[in-house]
């Protein structure tokens, strides 16, 4: 499969939606589309959006030390978001564009093929697990679940964004990611 030819299949029909996010850039992907672990955030932020790259702003500086305490960089993952195009007024996505995004997500899943997926917060979660529930009941356990064609396992953490605002959990994410790191290691 040439996932290239692909993934630029796709980043043209996500740029159809583009008139639902005036003078906004897409932001599609970052990291390398072989890795076994893609990450899946909620959307752009504003520094997302001016670099058109996931995670470059402060959130993007908690992620890449959370890989780094599990001997990982950008190079290793793969990095795309829930919905492409930076929402007004730097807002969690809603359910009207979570929707409209779901089976784009999923085909870029389905491209990248990863074993791992490390969901990053509730809106996240609520894509791909369709899980509504208080976060806190999923958070570092493993599922498994079928999409289109491939089974991934699946462990959701805190959004790095969040962990800029309650420091705390912090702790609780660097050990979700090391029991990932350890199921990875066994498979």
């Amino acid at each position: 499969m040439n996932k290239i030819f692909y993934l630029n299949k796709l980043k043209k029909k996500i740029l159809l939606l583009k008139k639902n996010f005036p003078k906004k850039n897409l932001v599609f992907s970052d990291g390398n589309k072989n890795a076994k672990i893609m990450i899946i955030g909620e959307a752009p932020g504003k520094n997302e959006d001016k670099q058109k790259v996931p995670f470059v702003g402060r959130a993007g500086k908690v992620l890449d030390k959370l890989l780094f305490s599990i001997s990982l960089n950008r190079q290793q993952v793969y990095i795309t978001n829930v919905v492409n195009y930076r929402p007004d007024k730097n807002r969690k996505p809603n359910l009207l564009e979570i929707n409209l995004f779901k089976k784009y997500l999923f085909q870029h899943i389905e491209i990248i093929k990863p074993k791992f997926i490390l969901l990053l917060g509730s809106t996240a979660a609520e894509a791909v697990l369709d899980y509504q529930g208080p976060l806190n009941l999923i958070i570092g356990k493993f599922f498994e679940k079928k999409i289109i064609n491939i089974t991934p396992i699946i462990m959701t953490v805190y959004h790095p964004a969040y962990l800029l605002r309650q420091p705390k959990n912090i702790k609780t994410v660097n050990k979700n990611l090391n029991n990932l790191k350890k199921y990875i290691k066994k498979t």
